[in-house]
C-alpha cells in the first residue's frame, strides 16, 4: 500500500560523497519518495494535519538499507542436517553436504527456502540480495521462483543459478538456459540478473567458452566463486591446463558487473588482473573459517580491488560480515586507522556497485527512493561524520534492526514482520529434505 509515512526523531545518515552526515530529525515520505527532512525533535507544524503513518525512532539512527552481494537462498533448510561423510577438506564438505543437498531440492523446497531467505534478510536491514542459486533438478523456473518470493517481499534482487559440469551434460546445458531465460523474460526495475557459475574447477571447457559467448553477447557480468580453496585453482591447472582465473580472463569473462566470490587464495599478480578488469571481490568470513579454507590478503586486495561483503549463505546479517573484516584486520595487527579505512572503503565500493543494477539506490538524499533501516541503537554520546564509523562498527553491528521501509513500505515495524511468514510450510519442507538426505 502506498502510503505516507512520517518518521520522527531518528539520527538520519545521509551520503555525502564519500562521507556520512548525520543529522537528528524526521523523514516525510510520500509516493515512495522522501519529499522532506526536517531537524529537531517531534513533528514540525507543516506536518501536523498530514494524515499519514508515525514511526516514532526516540533517538535510534537510520541509514541506508544493507546489501548482501553474496548469498545462497538454497542452504536455508541445511540446518541441523546429518553429515555422514568426511568433512575433513573443503572438496569433502561440498561432495557430502551441498551437491547432496542441491540435488534433492524441488520447486516447493526452493519456494521455503526463498522465503525463509526474505524474512532473515528483512530482520537483517538487508533489501538488495545478490543470490547464487543451485537446484540442478529443478533448474528451469527456479530463478523466477525465488524473484517471486523475493518481489513478494517487496525486496530488490539480482539472481542467477550456479551452472556446472559436475552433474553430467542435460543438467549443464539447462543451467546456461536458465541464466540467460531469466535474464531476458523475467527482469525488471526490481530484480535483475548475473549469469552464474559454480568455480572454475566444475566447469569444462565447453561450458566456459559458451558461457562466454552468451555472457559477452547479452552484455552480463558473471556471478562465481573463484578461489575459495586451494583446492579451486589446483584442479583448474589440472584438469584443463590453466588457473581459475586465467580461465575466467581468457574466455573474457571479467567486467566491471561481474562479482567473484572469496578469492582467498588469490596471488599478488591475479589481483593486478582482477584490478584491471574492474570486477569486484565479495569476502564471506564467516563461511571462511567455518569451512576452514583460510583468509584473503585484505591488506592487497582491499587497496587494488573494489570490495564487497556478503554472508555465503550461513545467515543473513551482513552488517556482521562488515564487523568480521574489521576484527579479523585488527587480529591481523592492523592499525586502527587502516582497519577503519578499509571498511569506509568497503561501505562506499558497495554503493558504486549495487548502482550498477539498481541506478536509484537511495542516499537518503531528498526526492530519492525510500529506503532505509533502523537501527535499534541510540548514540551513547556525541554522533557526527567525524566519529560515525565508531558508532557503526562498536554499535550498529552489534544491534538488531528496529524497523524497515522498503520503496514506502513499511517492511519491519518495531521488530515485527508486516507480512506473515508461513512457518509450517518451511518446516514441512525442511523435513522432507532431512528424510531425502538422511536416505541419499
Amino acid at each position: 500500500m502506498n502510503q505516507e509515512l512520517l518518521i520522527i526523531n531518528v539520527w538520519i545518515c545521509q551520503i555525502e560523497g564519500n562521507s556520512i552526515s548525520p543529522v537528528f530529525g524526521g523523514i516525510f515520505i510520500r509516493e515512495r519518495k522522501i519529499e522532506s527532512i526536517f531537524r529537531g525533535e517531534g513533528i514540525p507544524n507543516s506536518l501536523t494535519n498530514q494524515n499519514c503513518k508515525v514511526i516514532e525512532g526516540s533517538g535510534r539512527v537510520v541509514t541506508i538499507p544493507n546489501v548482501n552481494f553474496h548469498d545462497h537462498f538454497y542452504s536455508r533448510l541445511a540446518k541441523g542436517l546429518d553429515i555422514k561423510g568426511s568433512t575433513e577438506n573443503f572438496t569433502k564438505i561440498l561432495e557430502n553436504l551441498w551437491w547432496k543437498l542441491d540435488l534433492l531440492l524441488d520447486e516447493e523446497m526452493v519456494r521455503a527456502s526463498a522465503v525463509q531467505g526474505a524474512a532473515d534478510s528483512i530482520k537483517n536491514g538487508v533489501t538488495y540480495i545478490f543470490d547464487h542459486h543451485a537446484s540442478p533438478t529443478f533448474t528451469s523456473g527456479s530463478l523466477k521462483t525465488i524473484s517471486d518470493v523475493l518481489t513478494e517481499y517487496n525486496l530488490r534482487g539480482v539472481l542467477c543459478f550456479e551452472s556446472s559440469s559436475r552433474n553430467g551434460d542435460e543438467m549443464q546445458r539447462l543451467g546456461l538456459e536458465e541464466n540467460l531465460n531469466f535474464h531476458k523474460r523475467h527482469t525488471n526495475d526490481d530484480i535483475k540478473a548475473l549469469f552464474g557459475l559454480h568455480a572454475s574447477f566444475t566447469l569444462n571447457d565447453e561450458l566456459i567458452k559458451r558461457a562466454s559467448e552468451l555472457v559477452n553477447e547479452n552484455k552480463m557480468g558473471i556471478h562465481i566463486h573463484l578461489c575459495e580453496d586451494k583446492s579451486d585453482k589446483e584442479l583448474s591447472i589440472a584438469k584443463f591446463g590453466k588457473s581459475s582465473l586465467q580461465r575466467l580472463i581468457d574466455h573474457n569473462l571479467l567486467s566491471e558487473k561481474s562479482i567473484l566470490a572469496h578469492g582467498v587464495h588469490l596471488s599478488g599478480s591475479e589481483i593486478d588482473q582482477i584490478s584491471n578488469s574492474g570486477a569486484s571481490i565479495v569476502f564471506n568470513p564467516d563461511s571462511n573459517m567455518n569451512n576452514a579454507v583460510g583468509l584473503p590478503d585484505y591488506d592487497l586486495m582491499i587497496s587494488k580491488i573494489s570490495t564487497l561483503a556478503g554472508t555465503d549463505g550461513m545467515h543473513a546479517n551482513v552488517a556482521k560480515s562488515i564487523k568480521q573484516i574489521f576484527l579479523l584486520m585488527r587480529n591481523a595487527g592492523y592499525s586502527f586507522d587502516k582497519a577503519f579505512g578499509y571498511i569506509i572503503k568497503i561501505y562506499f565500493d558497495q554503493l558504486n556497485f549495487v548502482k550498477k543494477y539498481f541506478p536509484d539506490f537511495t542516499s537518503l538524499q531528498l526526492g530519492e527512493r525510500a529506503d532505509l533501516i533502523m537501527w535499534d541503537y541510540i548514540p551513547p554520546t556525541l554522533f557526527n561524520s567525524g566519529n560515525f564509523w565508531g558508532h557503526y562498527l562498536y554499535g550498529m553491528t552489534e544491534c538488531g534492526i528496529h524497523s524497515v521501509v522498503q520503496n514506502g513500505e513499511v517492511l519491519l515495524e518495531n521488530f515485527k514482520l508486516n507480512k506473515e511468514v508461513d512457518l509450517k510450510f518451511i518446516a514441512e519442507q525442511g523435513k522432507i529434505l532431512l528424510k531425502k538426505f538422511n536416505n541419499s
